[in-house]
């Protein structure tokens, strides 16, 4: 289990159950396994794209958003407050509200650990290296100081009774040995309630665990199998959950700790099981004494990393739209919910990518001097033709930009008065639906009307494929349809010389 799987679990219960009981169990064992079930399911029918849906912005906004959620919910055990609320709005209102309530030995131990492990996160491993110790040496040193912070605040509570003489919450008694197996059980109506929330946790999941492996095998010149890598975790969760446990996923810090203590098989997390065997075993005794307020701590350091404040402003500079998305996933996951914020996150996602096609860039060309090549007469210095107008649309056409080419077809031809000849350049269409097709049937219609002709240049063969099935296809390819933008510039040309000399144009053919 890892932070960001926890917290969809709590919210996805919410309401569902009473925290901790019978039932919450079981939903959110229930829960676990429809994500497994899916999971599994995807790989098999290698669904691996799936986790495209989720990009980098709003993948980073969830894990902003994830971890600020996070950090919030351990600032009461922390400081010792025991206040409830329902929303992070609502927290931050009782938080102004009660704040004078805290207990003063619990805030006392849970900032001195707040402080020792901030201070071993950033400066420890360097200090370790001015004395002489090697980095791979003084970065395990590092990350062992959360162990021993651990255990001498446990003796400090153990050795001073603080337990019971102020109050300061510990972990208590935890359950020896291992779960039984379980088969979840839960009613259709709670499996409807479920799937969503099980879907999300999966492709979350699935995202994570897939971004912390290529960033990994990237280090080492591997590759990896996203297929395969669904099938792994969906088995992963069904195990998790038939033993009695929640949904799993990679997770980050612990991937780090594993790759760089060298680990390089799936070995070392056999180890990692056994020894954590023989502490459910034999050794739960041992945290009975450890303060909430160190785990508190421990936990907000450890999710600290989790919120990227450079993606935001990499993003914000490059494209304030997907900075808006980034934004908006992370409002919506701290202020509405997780599963929400995601929902939204997508959901922006696709609207700024529809709106960026629905807009497309399209540029009137020239020919470069001397060259076959043609560039947009704004960016570059180049020779135009007389009575022709050659426009590259750089963007597929479908219903949501064919009126954009109409409007900027329109808005050419009151420019320049004196056109004969309408050139497409369509090497940067990739597909033209029907909305598109009946546009550009339109475009043709209404420029016969003027005496002006049509052309395509430049079409790609399975855009051609489909085009040369429809009418206008058929129309336009007879003599038309040119192979580059330079075959139609030497066309149009050669047909006003010929026009110039000879007013019959039937036996002219302009791609010979």
């Amino acid at each position: 289990p890892v932070a960001v799987a926890s917290l969809m679990t709590s919210t996805s219960l919410a309401g569902l159950a009473v925290v901790a009981s019978p039932q919450y169990i079981s939903l959110a064992i229930g829960l676990c396994f429809l994500s497994g079930l899916m999971l599994a399911i995807f790989g098999l029918f290698r669904l691996g794209f799936l986790s495209n849906f989720l990009s980098q912005p709003v993948l980073s906004g969830f894990t902003s958003g994830a971890a600020t959620l996070i950090a919030l919910s351990q600032v009461n055990p922390l400081l010792g407050l025991t206040f409830s609320s329902s929303s992070t709005l609502d927290f931050l209102l009782q938080l102004t509200r009660h704040i004078n309530t805290f207990n003063s030995y619990t805030s006392l131990i849970g900032l001195l650990a707040l402080l020792s492990l901030w201070f071993a996160k950033q400066y420890f491993q360097l200090l370790l290296m001015r004395l002489g110790l090697s980095q791979k040496v003084a970065d395990l040193s590092a990350k062992i100081v959360p162990l021993l912070v651990l255990f001498v605040a446990s003796w400090v509570v153990a050795g001073f009774d603080f337990n019971t003489q102020h109050q300061v919450k510990i972990v208590g008694q935890l359950p020896e040995g291992l779960s039984p197996f379980y088969w979840p059980q839960a009613a259709f109506t709670e499996i409807q309630s479920l799937w969503l929330p099980a879907l999300l946790i999966a492709l979350v999941g699935f995202v994570q665990s897939v971004s912390v492996a290529k960033a990994l095998a990237l280090r080492r010149n591997e590759e990896i199998n996203a297929n395969q890598e669904l099938v792994a975790l969906g088995l992963a969760n069904l195990a998790s959950a038939t033993t009695g446990g929640y949904s799993v996923m990679g997770g980050f810090a612990r991937s780090a700790v594993n790759f760089s203590a060298g680990a390089k098989t799936q070995m070392a997390g056999v180890i990692a099981a056994l020894l954590m065997l023989l502490i459910l075993l034999r050794l739960t005794t041992w945290f009975y004494f450890m303060p909430q307020a160190v785990l508190a701590a421990t936990i907000m350091i450890s999710i600290s990393s989790m919120i990227d404040i450079d993606t935001l402003k990499k993003a914000w500079q490059y494209d304030k739209a997907d900075a808006f998305a980034l934004i908006t996933t992370f409002c919506g996951v701290v202020f509405w919910g997780v599963q929400q914020g995601i929902v939204l996150g997508v959901a922006m996602s696709l609207c700024v990518m529809v709106w960026r096609s629905s807009r497309p860039h399209m540029a009137v060309v020239g020919r470069v001097t001397g060259t076959e090549h043609y560039r947009n007469i704004d960016r570059f210095k180049v020779e135009t033709q007389e009575g022709l107008i050659a426009l590259r649309v750089d963007e597929s056409l479908y219903f949501a930009n064919a009126s954009a080419l109409e409007e900027k077809v329109w808005a050419l031809l009151n420019q320049y008065s004196n056109t004969r000849y309408v050139v497409l350049i369509f090497s940067a269409v990739n597909a033209i639906d029907a909305t598109a097709l009946t546009t550009l049937n339109k475009i043709d219609f209404n420029l016969q009307q003027r005496n002006i002709e049509l052309w395509l240049a430049e079409v790609k063969g399975p855009v051609m494929d489909k085009l040369i099935l429809t009418d206008l296809g058929k129309k336009l390819n007879h003599n038309r349809v040119f192979l580059s933008t330079h075959l139609a510039f030497v066309a149009a040309k050669q047909k006003q010389d010929y026009e110039d000399h000879n007013k019959d144009l039937s036996s002219f053919d302009p791609r010979v």
